[in-house]
């Protein structure tokens, strides 16, 4: 009886996954790298809004499009008071399915 308990025991640990990593590439800026070119795109993120360049809006990435000649244009996010991580790492997501693939993160 212990024998059968002790297999079930052992084929449960290998069958089942007890959770999943992700990673979000969001490099944070420094005083290396390539320097900052073009117009202003800071996102300031709070638990509520939005804001580009201190207006709130409603759709980012259609905010954003004006203000980028490339999809590799660096966006900068920098996450308000009260903002929770998720939240930050939700609109950089939001942002990445739009095209835009270079984020800086700032405090």
């Amino acid at each position: 009886m212990i024998d059968v308990v002790f297999l079930l025991l052992v084929f449960f640990m290998l069958a089942s996954r007890f959770g999943t990593e992700a990673m979000t590439p969001l490099p944070l800026a420094s005083s290396g790298g390539t320097a900052y070119a073009g117009p202003p795109r800071l996102v300031d993120i709070s638990p509520d809004a939005v804001a580009l360049n201190g207006r709130v809006v409603r759709d980012l990435p259609a905010a954003l499009r004006p203000l980028t000649d490339a999809p590799t244009d660096m966006i900068i996010l920098r996450g308000r008071e009260g903002a929770d991580l998720q939240r930050v790492v939700d609109v950089g997501q939001e942002l990445r399915r739009a095209g835009f693939v270079t984020l800086v993160l700032v405090e």
